[in-house]
């Protein structure tokens, strides 16, 4: 048999400390990834903030309404009339109260257009109403 001392001897003592550099690693990839990713993100201007006094927050339905330069309306990924989606605008109010609708508009799109889409929106009944902007870049100015 062999002396346990003097095989430690031969291959050295065990470490126990953990080697953090593998997560450090980790952590700097995830950091990099959402740095990237978060301005990608939709950014929302909200028209009315709804307040409350409890912290339990109900979840929420959240859906996008977009008008393309063509006039075109999309309610998420679907292309929809006005008359259609007020009907399912409705509906989704009855079944979540608290909804909430983004729009999201072509620049040259018509003031009118918007107007007749934001009209439909209350007409439903929703009164959370977010417009979805794009930030201005650090070079770029206000017109």
């Amino acid at each position: 048999m062999r002396n346990p001392i003097e095989s430690e001897k031969r291959l050295g003592p065990a470490l126990s400390e953990i080697n953090v550099t593998p997560f450090v690693d980790v952590v700097l990839v995830l950091l990099i990834i959402f740095l990237i990713t978060a301005p990608m993100l939709l950014r929302g201007i909200d028209v009315q903030v709804p307040k409350s006094e409890t912290k339990n927050i109900e979840p929420e339905e959240r859906l996008v309404v977009s008008i393309t330069r063509d006039r075109v309306i999309y309610l998420d990924d679907q292309v929809v009339t006005l008359a259609r989606l007020e009907k399912v605008l409705q509906g989704l109010k009855r079944r979540n109260p608290k909804a909430a609708i983004f729009l999201k508009a072509d620049e040259a799109v018509p003031y009118g257009t918007v107007v007749k889409v934001m009209d439909v929106v209350k007409k439903a009944g929703i009164d959370r109403l977010g417009m979805v902007t794009e930030p201005y870049g650090p070079l770029e100015a206000p017109r």
